[in-house]
């Protein structure tokens, strides 16, 4: 039976859990996958279940990539993704090991979803429940609760889509983007985010709230295509999770499924210099130490753009020329402030999103002129509103995320980030934490600079390729490389894109395009060598 044949997708039905993984023979095909993200996490537990010996890559010193998770001073901060939004994904990758995902990390919901709390002080408690939503939307303007009805009726549709149906398709053809084309006009997929909420409601607060998701994901609601209206019924559909011990406690449990899985390796500072090609295929990569790792098939959970731009010889690229990858759009990059304090804000919630007084001229600002403003719009993280171990006993953990432009902007983040922090302190002590600067304990920062420097994005993107219309599905850099046989990719550069659902989904693409491990000859029977 193939693997295909033997996967079992989700519907509303419990995940088949009697899946047991294929132990691989010492000679079976060998893969490497570069970067231990979210990803390239899945990506291993994947290709491992289904009998390749596998090597998991990663220049960090531990896994996660931007999920990784940050100590300091008693407090835990996860660096990246919080927001859990389809854990059956999770459950997923967990159940073909032959395991629970509950055995391992408790996910506990989150209500509300988030609070948007507006410039004049105002705020919306978004969540999953119809009355409530309603409710709010009523505070605001009564008329639109009908539009609200329609807009989700209309997010459902899509989502049923653009994410049941397309979400695992690879789009390596043509013929696939074109099948498509009839349902994309339908669903009005050439329409904005914006636009398409401001068909159906009419207040700006309202129009806010509903259109604000894209930049979840690394995209401009001005400028994303209103396919990722789906987030609004994806949402609704499966709720908003929150993983007890922080998402590194999901990092570590996948981590330990890769750990449990036959001839499957995981390196640390590891740094992958170089994707070797041999006559047309990727034959290995090769380390900045000068270790050769030979394979038979490659995976790149690293940055898309960078890993043509940096780690492909150009003699090797036909189609992701130089040129080609620069002349992309990439996403906003982010400003990220991680801080403790010595007292509980209790009245905060666990995501609270603070709007600025702009919204479009502000993103026009962040993604079109590449400014870096005076004002911002930021999301407030509290984990300790759920987790209180995350945190010593009465303080908080908190980390607060601006977007930014990305690194074409000029601004040199060695000389911004700490003014550009203290006003983002102050602009907080003003609204929701009174007294911070008084309370705070301990804090550190991560701007452009360092998603360029640590995580290998390309000019410092947060979300790699931004999700406009012209640069999704087959227009997205795609799953399987069009230039090296047997190289893939996962992660949020390629298709169907960023945030926790998009990556590991991509990583689900693999199984339909990355040959079974029997039908797949291996060109090297020993895992590694080593040259001087």
């Amino acid at each position: 039976m193939s693997w295909m044949n033997r996967l079992v997708h989700r519907d509303d039905a419990a995940i088949n859990t009697s899946t047991q993984p294929i132990s691989p023979g010492p000679n079976a095909p060998h893969a490497v996958v570069i970067g231990a993200g979210l990803g390239g996490l899945a990506s291993a537990i994947r290709l491992g279940a289904r009998g390749y010996r596998v090597t998991l890559l990663d220049r960090l010193d531990q896994p996660g990539g931007r999920a990784r998770v940050f100590k300091q001073d008693g407090f835990t901060f996860d660096a990246g993704p919080t927001v859990v939004t389809a854990p059956f994904l999770f459950e997923e990758l967990w159940s073909l090991c032959g395991k629970s995902l509950e055995d391992d990390v408790e996910l506990v919901p989150v209500d509300p979803f988030y609070r948007i709390r507006f410039h004049d002080g105002t705020h919306f408690d978004y969540s999953g429940d119809s009355d409530t939503m309603e409710r709010e939307i009523r505070k605001f303007n009564p008329s639109d609760v009908d539009g609200y009805r329609r807009f989700l009726e209309k997010s459902e549709e899509i989502f049923e889509i653009g994410f049941e149906e397309l979400g695992h398709v690879p789009f390596h053809n043509l013929s696939d983007m074109l099948k498509i084309v009839p349902a994309m006009m339908k669903l009005e997929s050439h329409r904005t985010v914006y636009s398409l909420v401001s068909k159906y409601v009419e207040h700006p607060k309202v129009r806010k709230v509903l259109s604000f998701h894209p930049l979840l994901v690394g995209g401009n609601p001005f400028s994303t295509t209103s396919i990722y209206t789906l987030i609004a019924f994806l949402e609704r559909k499966w709720g908003v999770w929150y993983a007890m011990g922080g998402t590194g406690s999901l990092v570590s449990g996948m981590s330990n499924l890769i750990d449990g899985l036959d001839g499957t390796t995981q390196r640390y500072n590891a740094d992958v210099e170089q994707i070797l090609v041999d006559g047309g295929r990727a034959s290995g990569v090769r380390l900045s130490n000068g270790e050769v790792i030979d394979a038979d098939i490659v995976v790149s959970n690293a940055d898309v753009g960078y890993t043509y731009r940096h780690m492909i010889h150009p003699s090797d690229r036909k189609t992701w020329t130089d040129e080609r990858v620069e002349n992309m759009k990439y996403s906003m990059s982010l400003f990220v402030w991680y801080f403790g304090t010595d007292r509980q804000y209790d009245d905060i919630e666990h995501h609270t999103i603070l709007m600025g007084e702009r919204y479009k001229s502000l993103l026009d600002d962040i993604f079109n002129k590449q400014e870096l403003a005076d004002d911002f719009s930021l999301y407030l993280h509290r984990p300790t509103k759920t987790d209180p171990s995350m945190a010593p006993d009465g303080h908080d953990a908190f980390y607060v995320l601006s977007p930014v432009p990305h690194l074409d902007s000029g601004v040199d983040w060695r000389v911004q980030a700490e003014p550009y922090r203290q006003s983002v302190e102050d602009y907080l002590a003003e609204t929701v934490m009174p007294d911070l600067g008084e309370h705070l304990v301990t804090s550190r920062m991560l701007t452009p600079r360092e998603f360029q420097m640590e995580y290998k994005s390309l000019k410092g993107a947060a979300f790699s390729v931004e999700p406009v219309l012209q640069q999704s599905a087959w227009f997205r850099p795609h799953n399987e490389s069009e230039d090296v046989d047997h190289l893939y990719f996962a992660g949020a550069g390629t298709h169907p894109g960023a945030g926790m659902p998009g990556v590991l989904s991509t990583a689900r693409v693999l199984d339909s395009i990355v040959p079974d491990p029997g039908a797949l000859r291996p060109v090297h029977p020993k895992k590694t060598s080593a040259v001087a």
